[in-house]
Formats: structure tokens, sequence, C-alpha cells
């Protein structure tokens, strides 16, 4: 679809706004028609929700539409006929992206290659070879140009004839991150695809990389961990991965050692065991949605229809705790239609006293 100027820049301002999620973002842009509208509507909504609200400065979205350009990145919108369809049936799908290079490699079959940073020197030739041998074979390699795994997977990928890279990364656009793989993040973007979901400027922070690790996990048909201590971030891709109804592979590695504990784990779990890429390749051939990885915990959000936005929100916040509930639970339980139970989770998001979980879960902000 082609979006005017107008209302590219208030999807821009919307989402940089307050208590705004790609959950949120939808939903008013379903109730009200386009961002303009919505913009208008946010503080009249955030009152019934007791907080004063205000969207975010014009002048503060104009900068950063500048400095996209300056980075040579164009925006990508969440219904552009090219958005990537396998990251757009994810519920928390990002609904706007900056990004640099090939596009078309993310509409490509993906695979996500992840790992641990201080990889050992096996691992990471295996990662390496692996994304060559993927990339080969005509899949795009995704992962987050991190040290050791991520940054083998991308070198392998882009050394193979043919073959293509997506670099997703935690920062804005035009940071690069480590400092270390300046050169390769340039070549990405280049020869490859770089993605990111914050604004320009922004540094990467511990709560970005699970951000970015949904994205990695959700442009590609499955997740390959190649070596990962127990708490390590791969973990979480590979999780998110499972949620999302995709593949979920590990190499397996000797009990003695640590950084093998994590991919070990996972297969106990019900991730499937790969020696070799042909193992990836037939897995992922012809893969129709159904996994034969286990490793999953899915909680499917409710299905709701072009109306499921109340005028009247429901009393439902003696029903919320800060543990995680799934919205399907809130609706059976308060006896209220669908969309006031939305409504009402709006009203509480812009206020700040919401927060939204994977699978389709909501909680109270801590301290409410």
């Amino acid at each position: 679809m082609s979006l005017s100027q107008a209302e590219a820049f208030a999807r821009i301002r919307l989402l940089r706004s307050p208590n705004i999620g790609p959950v949120s973002y939808r939903q008013l842009l379903r109730r009200f028609g386009n961002a303009v509208a919505a913009l208008e509507a946010l503080p009249d909504l955030a009152a019934r929700g007791t907080r004063e609200y205000r969207a975010a400065p014009a002048d503060r979205i104009e900068r950063e539409v500048e400095a996209v350009r300056a980075a040579g990145a164009r925006y990508l919108f969440h219904d552009m006929a090219d958005y990537p369809a396998q990251l757009a049936a994810l519920e928390s799908a990002p609904p706007i992206l900056t990004i640099r290079g090939n596009l078309a490699l993310a509409s490509a079959p993906c695979v996500a290659l992840v790992g641990a940073r201080n990889a050992s020197a096996a691992a990471v030739k295996l990662a390496r070879d692996f994304a060559g041998e993927l990339a080969g074979a005509g899949f795009t390699v995704v992962s987050g140009l991190a040290r050791g795994i991520d940054g083998a997977a991308h070198k392998g990928a882009l050394a193979a004839f043919g073959g293509g890279t997506v670099g997703v990364i935690a920062s804005g656009i035009d940071i690069t991150y480590p400092p270390q793989h300046g050169d390769l993040q340039e070549q990405v973007a280049t020869e490859g695809l770089l993605v990111a979901e914050e604004p320009p400027g922004t540094e990467p922070r511990g709560q970005l990389f699970p951000k970015r690790n949904r994205i990695i996990a959700g442009l590609a048909l499955g997740t390959l961990v190649v070596e990962a201590a127990p708490k390590s971030g791969s973990l979480i891709t590979a999780r998110l991965a499972g949620e999302a109804g995709r593949e979920v592979m590990a190499i397996p590695g000797s009990p003695l050692e640590p950084r093998s504990e994590g991919c070990n784990r996972l297969i106990r779990e019900g991730a499937m065991l790969v020696h070799s890429a042909a193992d990836v390749v037939e897995l992922l051939s012809g893969f129709d949605g159904t996994p034969r990885s286990s490793l999953r915990d899915v909680v499917q959000p409710w299905d709701y229809g072009d109306d499921d936005l109340a005028d009247e929100p429901a009393d439902i916040e003696a029903l919320l705790t800060n543990a995680p509930v799934p919205v399907d639970e809130l609706v059976r339980q308060s006896g209220e239609a669908a969309g006031a139970v939305q409504m009402a989770l709006l009203e509480m998001e812009l206020a700040g006293r919401l927060v939204r979980h994977a699978g389709g879960r909501v909680s109270l902000a801590a301290g409410d």
C-alpha cells in the first residue's frame, strides 16, 4: 500500500508515543482508521485511564526521519506488501522497522542461527560452516550481529556463493554494536539486509535484546542454536521461536562443557537434535507451520474481529495481578464482551498501568 507523507509521519509519532506497543498500535489504527485520527484521540483515551497524556513531540519525529535518511536507511511499515510474511504472523510483530539493504532476503526461506558470544573455536567454525551450507542451499541466514556465533553465522553466509544474510540489531540503524563488528555490520547492510526496530541514535540496552530476539525468531522458519550456556539470550530466541510455532533445533555438545549445557537442555525439552546442515535443510524444506520440535508453551491470542474495541471499557482491573494472564481468560472470567475487555486493557496500557507479554498475556505494571 502507499502511505501519504502525513500518515507515515503520524504512524511513526504514534508508535514513539508513551506506552504504545505493537498490539495497542494496531488496535488504535483499527479503531480510528488511521494514525492521524488515533493521535488526536490519545489524550481522551488516556484520561479515561486516569493519566494525563502527551504524544511524542513532532519535532522529535522530524529529527528521527532526518537521521534515518542520513543513515541511508528507510522505513518499513507493517502493512506494506514487502513486509516479511513470517514476521507479520507474530502478534507482537514490529509495526515499523528501519532497514538497509536487500529486503527480498527477508521474504526468502530464512533460518535463524544463534549462540554464545564467548563461543569455543570449534563452535565458531561449526556456525560458519553451517551458515555457508545453508546459504548455499537457498536459505537466508538470520542472526543478531553479536560476537561469537552470530558473527560467524553472518560471515559464513556472506562467503557462500549467492548467499544472503539478515542482521537484526538491538540499537538504532545508525549505531554499531559491538564496535569491533563495524565492518561486518556495514557489509551486512550493503550485501545483505540490516534491520532495526529502535529509533536512530538508540544505544543497545539489556531490555532491548529480547525485543531484537523476537524479530530474529519471527523472520525464520526455524531457529538453530549452536552453542549456549544455560542463561544465554540464545535460549530466549529459541523459546520465542517455539512460541511462534517455528522449528527449534540445537547441536548437542559434551555434558562436560558448560557452553553446551543450553543446547543439551533444549534437546531434552523438545528441540530437534541436528548434526549437519543437511538435517536443518530437511527439517525446514517444505515447512508447513507444523514443526517436529515440541519446545513450546503457546497461549493462543484471542481471535477478535474488526470491531474488537468497544465504546465502553470492561471493569476487569480486579482480575489482574503482576502475574501474566491470557487475555482470553480475562474475557471468560469477566463475562464481558471481548471488545470491552480490549478497550479496558488499552486504556490501562496508555496510562502506564499494564504490561503485555508474549503469547497474548497481560499483567499489571510493576508498582501498580
